[in-house]
């Protein structure tokens, strides 16, 4: 009796096939071809699982990647500040496999740039992405004289740092030191939070906070 093979699987090991395809050699080098060969499954069995288009291949492993990127294990810490360097750190690709599915991904978010149906796709993570960076950074700055302009700026700042880590890497042949993100991180948060009172502190004899970012403390 044949043995049964879980589709789950083998969609699965598609998807790793076009991942290492495209950070080898680009994503515009993808076809069925290169996947059954690096696969080892035949292209027939391919079109079974995803049907007779390249692009639904495509589409299912760029949605393993953005499942990858946001399950990726990790221990968050209580205190607030911490808890930003711990979410930035683990989003940045800090091994080797990481790396490898950074650059893909980066690979599909500059084909998202003339491609509509990918763009809606990227869009809605990077929205859920600036999110999470906000909702860190408020808890973080609950203690600071910081109105809400203010605060959409420096999430958007924090935001920038977790993007030019995603791109910077995709440019390296080596993965990310998680040790220097985390220094990086921290150091901006420092600068952050050293920029806003106290809340505290009266908002007229404050020192350090530009004018405009003077208010009430951020609310939860």
């Amino acid at each position: 009796m044949p043995k049964r093979v879980d589709p789950d699987v083998r969609r699965e090991q598609v998807a790793e096939a076009v991942i290492d395809e495209i950070a080898e050699h680009g994503i515009r080098s993808v076809t069925l071809a290169r996947i059954a060969a690096r696969s080892g499954l035949a292209i027939g069995s391919i079109r079974y699982y995803f049907g007779d288009t390249l692009r639904e291949v495509m589409r299912f492993t760029l949605g393993v990647l953005m499942q990858r990127v946001t399950r990726r294990d990790t221990t968050m810490s209580a205190e607030p500040v911490a808890r930003i360097v711990d979410a930035i750190a683990f989003a940045a690709p800090t091994s080797e496999q990481e790396r490898r599915e950074n650059a893909a991904l980066v690979e599909y978010r500059v084909m998202a740039r003339t491609d509509p149906e990918l763009a809606a796709d990227i869009a809605a993570t990077s929205r859920a992405g600036e999110e999470v960076v906000r909702s860190l950074l408020r808890d973080a700055l609950a203690d600071r004289r910081i109105d809400e302009e203010a605060l959409h700026r420096e999430a958007l700042l924090l935001f920038a740092l977790v993007e030019g880590f995603s791109f910077s890497s995709a440019l390296f042949s080596a993965p990310l030191h998680e040790t220097e993100v985390r220094t990086v991180v921290a150091a901006t948060l420092q600068r952050l939070r050293d920029a806003y009172p106290p809340a505290g502190e009266a908002a007229d004899g404050a020192a350090g906070a530009p004018e405009a970012d003077r208010g009430a403390p951020v609310r939860r």
